[in-house]
């Protein structure tokens, strides 16, 4: 069983028994695992941690811990925007079963974590698998670390190779604001899927390209989330994750 896990520049923690009780949020750029509810509290939360986090012109995977007693208490892991093609997903391995579990850093040291750079994407969005690179579908993962709610690290030979996310439309919400705690709505889960085709390659390659069927699905993702009415929040914030395409290209 899996007790060391290796970040990059060799950082290593070890696997504890306590993930965080946290609930996730998910704002279709980034998974969230944090108590902050604004900017100031967020840089508060990070002048008293240590480990990986973003700076200007960098933004890597943001990993905090209490420098007392070096426990996992905070992160920040960044979507990617290249979604593996059907032929490469088929390739995923078997995910291993979650095991819940916390982690302790090894030492009081700041490291860099890089973010993954490929989405894979089971049917209905029901989970998110973000990965390394795709040399990792060419070697089974030994575990699934589930640190949060849902969320877990993958590990491949000793080292993070990526996380999952499950049920990501349960956390969808805006930034710094907790997911509404009722279930989300079959209209939410299909624009979940619509938009997240919008904001990955290949599709948003066309919408860039002002492709007329890539448009066409673009404004009409954008006329669906303004007139749902139920799950208003979780519609609010699907609605910002594509508010930018919509603003350059919905009237091309």
């Amino acid at each position: 069983m899996t007790t060391k896990l290796s970040f990059d520049g060799d950082w290593r923690a070890t696997v504890t028994d306590d993930p965080l009780p946290i609930t996730p949020r998910f704002t279709g750029d980034s998974v969230d695992v944090a108590r902050y509810a604004d900017v100031q509290e967020r840089e508060r939360f990070l002048a008293r941690t240590f480990g990986s986090q973003d700076r200007l012109w960098d933004t890597p995977d943001v990993l905090r811990f209490d420098p007392d007693s070096r426990k996992l208490v905070g992160v920040e892991l960044q979507m990617p925007y290249v979604s593996a093609d059907a032929e490469t997903t088929t390739r995923l391995p078997v995910l291993p079963d979650v095991r819940p579990g916390g982690l302790r850093a090894d030492e009081v040291r700041d490291f860099r974590h890089e973010t993954c750079t490929v989405l894979c994407r089971a049917p209905g969005d029901a989970v998110l698998i973000c990965l390394r690179d795709l040399d990792v579908l060419d070697e089974p993962l030994e575990a699934r670390i589930g640190i949060a709610p849902d969320v877990a690290l993958l590990v491949q030979h000793g080292a993070v190779a990526g996380w999952s996310l499950t049920d990501p439309a349960r956390y969808l919400t805006t930034t710094y604001a907790d997911p509404d705690p009722a279930p989300p709505s079959p209209a939410t889960r299909r624009l979940l899927t619509e938009c997240l085709d919008l904001i990955t390659t290949p599709l948003i390659d066309d919408v860039m390209d002002a492709e007329p069927p890539a448009l066409a699905r673009l404004r009409a993702a954008d006329a669906a989330l303004r007139a749902q009415r139920e799950d208003r929040h979780r519609a609010d914030a699907l609605h910002a994750l594509i508010a930018t395409l919509v603003k350059d290209y919905g009237n091309g």
